[in-house]
């Protein structure tokens, strides 16, 4: 999976949200992430997010939700929360950092 490069702690990251998700989530070794873990992977990486408002995360929320790409991969182990990983379609594109929108064929 690609690395996440690293930023200086006040520095806005340039990589879209679905980059930021798709690396975090290609890091674990199952390939799936709960939403949870996403936003501590996220905050781990980039320190910028881990002073800001909590704003940042509805925005990964809605990335997750509504982009075809990211789909639900089972419950947790607790039943709270859902696994999320990359849809088959984009997993190789994604893999090779490749983070351009299209639609998973179903």
């Amino acid at each position: 999976p690609p690395a996440a490069p690293r930023a200086e702690p006040g520095d806005k990251p340039s990589q879209s949200y679905i980059a930021l998700i798709s690396t975090a989530i290609l890091s674990s070794p199952e390939k799936k992430l709960l939403l949870s873990d996403i936003y501590q992977w996220i905050m781990d990486n980039y320190p910028y997010f881990k002073n800001k408002e909590k704003s940042w995360r509805n925005s990964v929320r809605h990335n997750l939700s509504l982009n075809e790409c990211f789909v639900k991969a089972g419950r947790s182990d607790n039943g709270k929360g859902h696994f999320w990983a990359i849809h088959p379609t984009n997993l190789e594109d994604f893999a090779k950092g490749d983070y351009h929108r299209r639609r998973a064929r179903r």
